[in-house]
């Protein structure tokens, strides 16, 4: 149980620096379609297109964090689905004002 608790500690301590070092365009380009709505993000960690317009780019997005969260999972031992809700509770707290978050019971909340 302590050790789990300590590989989830580290999940979240990198989780946050790789939030921290995102390219500011594209952390742009995304702030601004979740503000207007256009996409929302998942309790998993994953982007949603709310809008068809743009899920080309939120697939590129969600492959970008797939990957991530794959070498995370892998390397601490954990399942990649563990590593996704980490990485949401983050994404969560930096998304800027008016962005929708389905709900693991598939329900939507607006920030």
């Amino acid at each position: 149980m302590v050790l789990q608790s300590m590989k989830m500690l580290r999940v979240l301590f990198i989780a946050f620096a790789v939030l921290s070092v995102v390219p500011s365009a594209w952390s742009a380009d995304l702030d601004s379609l979740r503000g207007s709505g256009a996409v929302g993000e998942r309790y998993d960690g994953l982007a949603v297109a709310r809008d068809n317009s743009v899920a080309e780019f939120v697939s590129s997005v969600n492959a970008e964090r797939s990957k991530i969260y794959q070498q995370r999972a892998t390397k601490e031992g954990v399942p990649v689905l563990q590593v996704g809700q980490v990485y949401a509770q983050q994404i969560m707290s930096k998304a800027p004002a008016g962005t929708w978050f389905l709900l693991k019971d598939g329900s939507w909340a607006q920030k």
